[in-house]
């Protein structure tokens, strides 16, 4: 579960940068260069929307995808989720690690004037939390771990995650605990917590969120 550092004693673990194993997409320099101030890992910019003209970037982006999963960290914005969505239409899905940021109102300090939607970005995040977010894959039996995670959309849609009346609520109301952004779809939101949790941490927090009102 993505978590903040608790004390200073946390923190030693963050002064030596991470090995991640698999390469990771972001969508521009500056969260390039952030992720580098943390983790020893290829670092794939889509060159914000240039990913859809780029047919070359994709090309490799694929190509790594068959050697290696590939881990996705986009905004938490509109731009990020469509291009998300465009490399998740073009790579398999059980071959993403789809990481997620927090949407958290800002500006990064290099800009004169906030985003459209006044949220930080990537290279917004504070060093600590990123350390956070990627120290769990640095082991590469996580990704077997969640092979063997047995949620499945099924449970979903018994929990009103799908297909209810107010599933993209209580999808939200789930991701807000897990520090996720509000409006992913069924189908991402599942690939994340396969990743994040386990089975019956799932089901404590299928209670919480019902118990305490959607």
């Amino acid at each position: 579960m993505p978590c903040y550092a608790s004390d200073g004693k946390e923190w030693k673990k963050y002064l030596e940068k991470l090995n991640i194993p698999y390469p990771i997409v972001v969508e521009g320099k500056y969260d390039r260069l952030r992720l580098l101030a943390v983790c020893n890992a290829q670092i794939i910019t889509t060159d914000g929307f240039g990913i859809f003209k780029k047919n070359e970037k994709l090309a490799l982006i694929r190509k790594l995808s068959t050697i290696s999963p590939i881990i996705l960290l986009t905004d938490s914005d509109g731009a990020g989720k469509l291009i998300r969505s465009h490399l998740c239409s073009a790579i398999p899905k059980d071959r993403l690690i789809q990481l997620y940021i927090p949407k958290i109102e800002g500006k990064e300090k290099r800009k004169s004037t906030p985003s459209a939607e006044g949220t930080l970005g990537v290279e917004g995040m504070e060093n600590e939390f990123l350390f956070s977010l990627l120290s769990p894959y640095e082991d590469a039996s996580r990704i077997e771990r969640a092979k063997e995670n047995p949620l499945s959309k099924a449970n979903f849609y018994r929990d009103g995650l799908s297909g209810k009346d107010n599933s993209a609520a209580a999808r939200d109301a789930l991701a807000k605990k897990l520090e996720l952004p509000s409006g992913m779809s069924a189908n991402a939101l599942l690939a994340a917590l396969k990743m994040l949790i386990t089975y019956e941490e799932y089901e404590q927090l299928i209670k919480e969120i019902y118990e305490q009102g959607i």
